[in-house]
């Protein structure tokens, strides 16, 4: 077996690769027509064929003119000299190289990719809708073009994958939590993007993609679940509320036993305390309007 076809092919590196600038090549290319023009009409007006040497500048201009090409700003030049690459130019305007070199203009301008919205699994196993925007642009022209077939759709299968991912590393919620604190999609908006730009920059790298920012945009259950889990919300909503509403009544009642006892108002034993604090208590709880009963009579026979 040869050791050297198993071996890996290490990834392109952007090379810099100078150009010439366009303006003066252009003055070069018509400087040259002119020559000729004026050399074709001293032949045709004077009979002078001296000046017949002067007739292949216009293919000299041809060959300038075939090299001429033009970049945007954030914009760069791929060079290929026979199938090899050669460098990468990062010139402004209008620039010259020569016509062998095969030119491929690359964007390094920030892109937004929008991920649709994808069905996955949370952490918990629940189906739910998530989507997501990213923000990247070209860094290494080389990786990009030689590395990876087609960069843009290498960029939009991975941030795909990169998001089912990581919607299965964090709970939807905190829904059951045994009452540990942990990051949820929902609750943890912040940490979930970074956690998604860190793992978006790991899978671009191959492509010489960098991340520029990432953030989810679509957050929901999936709608066989979301009634069920709407209700649950709901209920747990409740329960905290009257949790808070208890809490607050115990803390009123506690204050007013305290008041009548310290102002020496009234004088209540453990029987009398224990009706007053029912009575407090059904009235403050209670979700519909109480109405009160005046009691005659006494609380002993």
């Amino acid at each position: 077996m040869n050791s050297s076809a198993s071996k890996p092919v290490a990834p392109l590196r952007e090379l810099a690769k100078s150009s010439w600038p366009g303006l003066p090549m252009v003055g070069a290319a018509f400087l040259c027509v002119a020559t000729a023009a004026w050399a074709i009409y001293g032949m045709a007006a004077h009979q002078d064929l001296e000046q017949a040497w002067k007739l292949p500048l216009i293919l000299v201009a041809v060959f300038i003119l075939a090299g001429l090409y033009m970049l945007q700003p954030k914009e760069a030049a791929i060079l290929t000299f026979f199938g090899r690459y050669s460098g990468t130019d990062h010139g402004e305007g209008m620039r010259w190289a020569s016509p062998f070199y095969i030119k491929r203009r690359i964007s390094m301008r920030a892109r937004n990719l929008n991920v649709a919205t994808l069905k996955v699994n949370d952490q918990r196993g629940n189906p739910i809708e998530i989507g997501a925007v990213v923000v990247w642009s070209v860094q290494d022209t080389a990786k990009a073009v030689f590395d990876v077939d087609d960069y843009e759709r290498y960029v939009q299968v991975q941030a795909e994958a990169a998001l089912r991912h990581l919607a299965s590393q964090y709970p939807y919620d905190e829904g059951e939590s045994d009452g540990h604190t942990v990051t949820t999609l929902r609750g943890g908006m912040d940490e979930v993007s970074e956690a998604l730009r860190v793992e978006l920059q790991v899978r671009f790298e191959r492509a010489g993609v960098d991340v520029l920012d990432a953030k989810l945009t679509h957050l929901a259950y999936a709608p066989e679940i979301a009634q069920v889990m709407l209700r649950r919300q709901q209920a747990e909503a409740i329960i905290s509320a009257r949790n808070k509403i208890v809490q607050g009544a115990v803390s009123l009642v506690d204050a007013a036993l305290k008041g009548l006892s310290e102002r020496n108002i009234v004088v209540l034993d453990d029987e009398r305390k224990a009706a007053m604090v029912s009575n407090l208590l059904v009235v403050l709880c209670s979700d519909r309007e109480t109405q009160p009963i005046v009691n005659a009579g006494t609380l002993y026979n």
